[in-house]
């Protein structure tokens, strides 16, 4: 008994505890004075804090709440409604009912509502939208409630119900046409093998690199060449474009929404979900080789699963592009590169053969780092020439000029075709 008592009288605000103590104090006069009316009085001041304790503490017992939140996937800048269902199971009426829900500073205000009566059994619902500003998974709650009295003599908080989880997925811009000359939009594989005759085994080759197995010389196509080749064996021969996201902190400038990071990330979804429409299978992967997503191959592209993986992302603390082999895994690749160095393009260029077709979006960051003192951007008409010079298709966004248009000029550029590609 004197457990619970510490408990509800564990919930008595200033208010109440001034009213205990000035009736304790009353008692203790009425004993020296000998003052019985004093007495009395004393008695019904240290009850009437104590009773509402009681009564306060037994009504937040019978409180219980659901949240649903519709839809529970929604783009930057988009609308999601907010519903809570409060009941009240208890045998005495709940009223005075102060209810909050923690709502992340990116979602908007935190959402407060006054019940000044909450029926039992039938309960209340209360409705709040947010407007997310920033992707990611957010977390909605803990809904709280505060019970008061109406004297304003005790408080009690309960947590309602714990946290739901809104997942906020990048902008999505609707494009149109696909690169010119590709095998986009065809479901045929980017690569193409020439030269086959009838009953030959085709043979694929790159440019003999240092430390390659000189058992895997192709000579015929070194005579044809002019330069020692080497056959690339067992490599898979799939259809498909590969997209890749040079996510890197170091490799993006401004904050925010307004980030380039922001924008990369947005017209890879862009892109994924406008291959998507073409029927082709799509494979998502980071600057080093690491794969975010890919299609299962049955035909039954889930753009949820491209949207949910972009929202999850995040800037990775590495500063060069470091993957060990092709990223695209020789299949048609499409670049989306924030400021970057001769040396880490150098690498990525040294894994792509030119019989594949490789196609980049530039980030000219110093754009997106006008606002930031002391930001350093990239060299983008060297990185530019660079890639051209190695037969990619490139072009270069800027954040004033809208993703359509960039796609567009991405789509009216001619990377390398496979060429290359020889036979034996």
């Amino acid at each position: 008994m004197a457990r619970p008592l510490r408990g509800a009288l564990s919930g008595l605000t200033t208010r109440g505890r001034c009213l205990l103590a000035a009736g304790l104090a009353a008692a203790l006069c009425s004993f020296v004075l000998n003052e019985r009316d004093l007495l009395r009085v004393a008695v019904f001041v240290v009850a009437l804090p104590i009773l509402v304790c009681l009564l306060t503490a037994v009504a937040r017992v019978g409180l219980h709440a659901q949240r649903q939140i519709n839809p529970n996937r929604t783009p930057v800048g988009g609308r999601a409604e907010v519903t809570l269902h409060i009941t009240s199971t208890g045998r005495l009426p709940t009223g005075g009912l102060l209810v909050s829900d923690g709502v992340p500073y990116s979602l908007g205000g935190k959402p407060r509502f006054v019940i000044e009566h909450l029926p039992r059994h039938t309960g209340t619902r209360l409705r709040y939208h947010v407007q997310p500003m920033l992707r990611g998974i957010q977390q909605l709650g803990p809904l709280k409630a505060t019970i008061t009295d109406p004297f304003g003599l005790a408080e009690f908080e309960r947590e309602l119900a714990h946290t739901s989880r809104l997942i906020v997925v990048p902008r999505a811009v609707k494009l149109a046409g696909v690169p010119g000359g590709s095998g986009l939009g065809s479901g045929d594989d980017g690569s193409v093998r020439l030269n086959a005759g009838q009953g030959e085994d085709d043979a694929i080759v790159r440019p003999y690199r240092q430390g390659d197995d000189l058992r895997k010389v192709h000579w015929r196509s070194t005579a044809k060449r002019d330069e020692m080749m080497v056959r690339v064996e067992e490599r898979p021969w799939r259809g498909g474009t590969t997209v890749m996201l040079d996510h890197r902190a170091a490799a993006h400038r401004g904050t925010g929404a307004n980030s380039s990071l922001e924008w990369a990330v947005s017209f890879a979804a862009s892109v994924c979900l406008h291959l998507h429409r073409y029927g082709q299978r799509i494979r998502l992967v980071t600057e080093s080789g690491g794969l975010i997503v890919r299609d299962t191959g049955d035909g039954t592209h889930n753009d949820h699963a491209v949207l949910d993986a972009l929202a999850a992302l995040t800037a990775t603390p590495t500063t060069s592009m470091n993957s060990p082999n092709d990223p695209a895994g020789g299949q048609e690749l499409i670049a989306i590169l924030g400021a970057t160095t001769p040396e880490s393009l150098s690498a990525l260029l040294g894994h792509r053969s030119r019989g594949t077709r490789s196609l980049a979006v530039l980030l000219d960051t110093t754009a997106w780092a006008a606002q930031d003192e002391g930001a350093a951007g990239t060299d983008i008409d060297g990185a530019t020439a660079l890639l051209r010079g190695a037969g990619w298709g490139v072009t270069v966004a800027r954040p004033n000029t809208p993703m359509t248009a960039t796609w567009a000029t991405l789509c009216r550029t001619h990377g390398t075709r496979a060429d290359s590609v020889i036979t034996g």
